[in-house]
């Protein structure tokens, strides 16, 4: 009897007897996230462990991701999150990416900043959008920020503004970005025409050592003189930038780019993932910033392609616009996307360097974006 008694105890402390269908439906949701990360290999360095994150948010009587109470231990997640909740996390993310940017392709060619800022457009024009469905000004600014397809700028803003808003932001901006083939593609396609698409771009000029150098320094002054708000992400990505182009720091460069970024991914990533609980995720609001998301994206290219088709005019025909869909940041990857369709229309095209230019400008451009938007709504 008393053994019968025990397994009934055992059994009512299990999460089988706490487990709802809402999480269940995140269970699933975390299930089809990993299915994209490992068998279909969109961003699987981001959405492993920020699907593993949703999962273990969603797994009942667990503690994981409680506060402090009474003295007792928070949960290990919630530790993790202090990192994005004091913004650690992103900037420090800022370091790797700058460390592993070559600026030199946006040195080469200035004028492709033009293309990183029409991409931005996304941004602007999912902000009015979500004024008008009623969410406020700083819950609006953070929404608007997904379609910079910049994971950690998202983060950043939204932690500072709308932070209640985090898992849907989050998780829906590196999905757009893990699914930038998919979505830019079909957009790429239908705004440039057949002879737009074979166009061979000359090759770029040699950028001196001393031009990268500078570079980092003077983007530092200017953009937080101007913004100070955006001073950690813009600092730490000209700093990682300075740790590869001066050469006299190879160590702190590598660890920029590997060990650093590695676990700080990690534990940024899981964070996210981890706030993803079934009462807070499954609402008609997350819908909603879903759609937006997606709308912010999909604008965003949109605004970069057609700076490129006026620039194809006004250079004579000498500049693909495809290079201009790679604005939206999202490094490599945007780069890598319009490569590909390039070269499908002309096998003999390279266009990868070409849209480096456009889609480093447009790492800048996001950051200096969320800035602006912190100085107004901040």
């Amino acid at each position: 009897m008393y053994f019968l008694d025990a397994l009934q105890v055992l059994w009512m402390d299990t999460g089988f007897v706490a487990l709802t269908w809402q999480q269940l439906l995140m269970i699933a949701v975390s299930c089809v996230l990993l299915y994209l990360a490992i068998a279909k290999e969109f961003e699987p360095l981001l959405l492993v462990p920020i699907a593993f994150g949703v999962l273990l948010a969603n797994l009942p009587v667990t503690g994981i991701t409680s506060p402090p109470i009474d003295g007792e231990p928070a949960g290990l997640l919630y530790y993790f999150y202090q990192g994005v909740k004091l913004t650690i996390f992103p900037p420090l993310i800022f370091l790797g990416v700058g460390a592993m940017t070559d600026f030199g392709p946006l040195l080469a060619r200035p004028s492709s900043m033009l293309m990183g800022a029409g991409a931005q457009f996304g941004i602007f024009f999912a902000f009015i959008a979500a004024i008008q469905l009623g969410f406020t000004p700083q819950e609006a600014s953070a929404i608007g920020i997904i379609g910079g397809a910049d994971g950690p700028t998202a983060i950043f803003l939204t932690v500072k503004l709308a932070p209640h808003l985090l898992s849907a932001i989050a998780i829906a901006a590196y999905s757009y970005m893990a699914l930038i083939p998919m979505i830019q593609t079909p957009i790429m396609q239908a705004l440039t025409t057949d002879k737009e698409r074979v166009i061979v771009m000359e090759q770029l000029r040699d950028v001196s050592k001393l031009e990268k150098i500078c570079f980092p320094i003077i983007v530092t002054i200017l953009v937080v003189l101007l913004l100070p708000t955006v001073a950690p992400l813009v600092g730490m990505l000209m700093l990682g930038n300075l740790f590869r182009e001066c050469g006299v720091v190879e160590r702190l460069s590598q660890t920029a780019q590997n060990e650093s970024i590695n676990i700080v991914t990690i534990f940024l990533a899981l964070a996210v993932g981890s706030t993803a609980s079934a009462e807070t995720f499954l609402t008609v609001e997350t819908l909603m910033i879903v759609a937006l998301g997606l709308i912010a994206f999909s604008v965003g290219t949109v605004g970069g392609l057609a700076i490129g088709k006026v620039m194809c005019v006004m250079s004579g025909g000498k500049i693909n616009p495809l290079i201009g869909s790679a604005g939206v940041s999202a490094v490599p990857m945007a780069a890598r996307v319009s490569q590909v369709v390039g070269r499908k229309y002309n096998s003999s095209n390279f266009l990868l360097m070409h849209a480096m230019g456009p889609n480093v400008a447009g790492v800048v451009g996001s950051a200096v974006a969320a800035g602006l938007l912190l100085s107004l709504f901040g």
